[in-house]
């Protein structure tokens, strides 16, 4: 059973300022903000939302169909993905181009200030989720991750189209679309999963309340950080609890963790509070190391760490 992601694959350049922001920029002085960050610490990886949801649905035992639009330099990652046995048959490389790259800076209250160049990502509607199809490959399942703007609208309606039950991740993407926008993902998506801040920002341009989207979809899923997720769904809503990380090191990552969870919960037919605390977990694994794709373990110990953390086993 496969899931299509279709989303940006990007480089992550991630840096640390060995101090907190807000001791450097003076709320009233805005209008002419002029601040350097010294960085002592910095590394490249692989990144973008739609790598980093195949990277732990992967780790689940899933299995991850990217569809994606990279750059002329993006060899590396697709040798990458390849290793790990992730399907590179829907990532499209376009000569000329740069793969989109992040320029991420964290300090030390996990709070970032993050540029991002788009590069061959802003193509990404020259996807169709109907290739995918076409090729025998059809998934029991997809999501729309974070994406150019004409990509993520196309790939909407083309799971819709294909009557593919897919998941409407609003994310980083949160500034190109307004509340018509919005509400058309809605009303064509199985599922749609913000954070809490991404949810008020939703509720607010299309008018709608969380129990009116949760009565659109399967699931309206909200996750609240450290404080866990809620999960509406069969007219119920369900209190995900965090997971204790081993360690807070590095947030980038996070979330598409947490919806490489999701995907597998719903993939596998596990029940709500099953599915949205396996997600949890997978986030907690992430936050505990650098990077968005270095939270590597085997499926034995995903096992067994759950068990730990709720006292019974996922599968």
């Amino acid at each position: 059973m496969s899931s299509l992601i279709c989303g940006s694959v990007a480089y992550d350049t991630i840096m640390t300022f060995d101090g907190r922001f807000r001791e450097h920029i003076l709320p009233d002085q805005i209008h002419m903000l002029n601040v350097s960050f010294l960085v002592p610490g910095m590394r490249r990886e692989y990144g973008g939302c739609a790598g980093n949801i195949a990277f732990t649905l992967k780790m689940l035992g899933g299995e991850p169909v990217v569809m994606a639009t990279v750059g002329q330099d993006a060899g590396p990652y697709l040798d990458y993905f390849s290793g790990l046995g992730i399907a590179t048959d829907h990532i499209r490389t376009l000569p000329e181009t740069f793969t989109a790259q992040a320029m991420i800076t964290t300090d030390l209250d996990n709070n970032q200030i993050t540029a991002f160049h788009p590069g061959a990502m802003g193509q990404s509607a020259l996807n169709n989720v109907q290739d995918a199809v076409a090729a025998g490959q059809r998934p029991a399942l997809g999501i729309v991750a974070p994406d150019s703007r004409e990509g993520m609208l196309h790939h909407a309606r083309q799971f819709a189209e294909a009557g593919i039950p897919f998941i409407f991740d609003l994310g980083q993407a949160m500034p190109l679309f307004n509340g018509e926008d919005l509400r058309q993902f809605i009303e064509l998506a199985s599922y749609v999963t913000v954070n809490d801040y991404e949810a008020q920002v939703m509720l607010s341009r299309t008018a709608w309340t969380s129990a009116d989207i949760a009565a659109k979809v399967r699931a309206f899923i909200v996750t609240h950080g450290e404080r866990g997720a809620t999960i509406f769904a069969d007219g119920q809503q369900y209190a995900i609890p965090a997971v204790q990380p081993e360690a807070v090191v590095d947030p980038t990552g996070c979330g598409d963790a947490f919806r490489g969870g999701l995907l597998y919960g719903i993939e596998n037919g596990l029940d709500w509070e099953t599915t949205g605390r396996l997600a949890s977990l997978m986030g907690a694994l992430k936050i505990a190391r650098q990077g968005p794709q270095n939270h590597w373990i085997s499926r034995e110990e995903i096992g067994s760490r759950f068990e730990a953390a709720f006292g019974y086993r996922y599968a």
